[in-house]
């Protein structure tokens, strides 16, 4: 597998991060996304607003010298959580179980949790892969589906 590294998310990455989030079939499998994934202007004043959070860990996830995807952590109903994403292109390389992997020697702080739609076994698996188990079910509404799905709640120790 190529290198995969973490590197500090910079405002030139918005471009990138949104056309990752542009693809359809990504935003089904990851379910909880933004209501109109097409519209710049709201997605650029979330991330701008994201990157000069100082709560929030983010980072940039780089496959030799490509972006690739993203990965943070935050807080959400009072505890730490983390996400990422992928883009499509680079599903299934190992490059997001690898991604985190970097990731949680960077981020600490436990627990941590991580939440995936039932149906998204790919982010299941990079999720066990990395320590985390399931520990509760819940259901939210995805915008990406227009309708409440069920999802599996997960925590590392």
């Amino acid at each position: 597998m190529n290198r995969v590294t973490l590197r500090e998310m910079q405002e030139r990455d918005l471009p990138i991060f949104f056309e990752h989030q542009k693809d359809p079939i990504s935003n089904k499998m990851a379910a909880f996304t933004a209501k109109d994934p097409t519209d710049w202007n709201l997605f650029y004043n979330h991330w701008y607003g994201t990157l000069t959070d100082g709560t929030i860990i983010k980072r940039t996830i780089m496959l030799e010298n490509d972006v690739v995807g993203h990965v943070l952590s935050f807080e959400m109903f009072g505890e730490l959580e983390v996400s990422y994403w992928i883009d499509r292109t680079y599903w299934g390389k190992g490059i997001a179980t690898e991604a985190l992997k970097q990731f949680l020697s960077l981020v600490t702080i436990r627990p941590i949790y991580a939440r995936a739609a039932k149906d998204n076994i790919g982010s299941i698996r990079v999720l066990e892969k990395c320590g985390f188990v399931i520990t509760d079910e819940g259901k939210g509404f995805a915008n990406a589906r227009n309708k409440e799905i069920e999802e599996f709640i997960f925590i590392r120790r």
